[in-house]
């Protein structure tokens, strides 16, 4: 099931989100002061692409400077994504078939705000964080 919940995604929504946030990644990086913000959008830009079965959980040891980085990136290209993660969603809101790419695309949109301190894992069936390996 999640393998074609991806399918769908990846064909309405998630290879044009993705392209925002490569655009963000290189702009980012072109800017050099940036380039933490742009490896972290190129992070995203992979969950975006293919986010069923995994998730975004909290770093334990994220602080203060991922908190400034945030708010940078909130004013650098947070808000544009999540203005894209919202017209999306509420378009893949309007069809019966689109509603759960509409949940996971509104859950997305915290991410887009701020994407430091985070980091995306794996589900298990159960929908339980799975164990990392180091």
């Amino acid at each position: 099931m999640k393998t074609l919940l991806n399918i769908i995604w990846l064909v309405l929504s998630g290879f044009w989100l993705f392209l925002g946030y490569v655009l963000a990644g290189v702009i980012c990086c072109v800017l050099i002061v940036t380039i933490p913000w742009g490896i972290a959008s190129f992070r995203i830009a992979n969950y975006v692409l293919w986010p069923f079965g995994r998730q975004v959980v909290q770093k334990p040891t994220a602080g203060v400077f991922s908190f400034i980085g945030n708010v940078i990136w909130f004013l650098v290209a947070g808000l544009w994504l999540a203005i894209g993660h919202v017209v999306s969603g509420v378009a893949l809101a309007i069809t019966i078939i689109g509603i759960p790419l509409a949940i996971a695309d509104f859950k997305l949109i915290p991410v887009s705000l701020a994407p430091l301190g985070k980091e995306i894992v794996p589900t298990s069936g159960s929908g339980i964080v799975a164990p990392r390996t180091a």
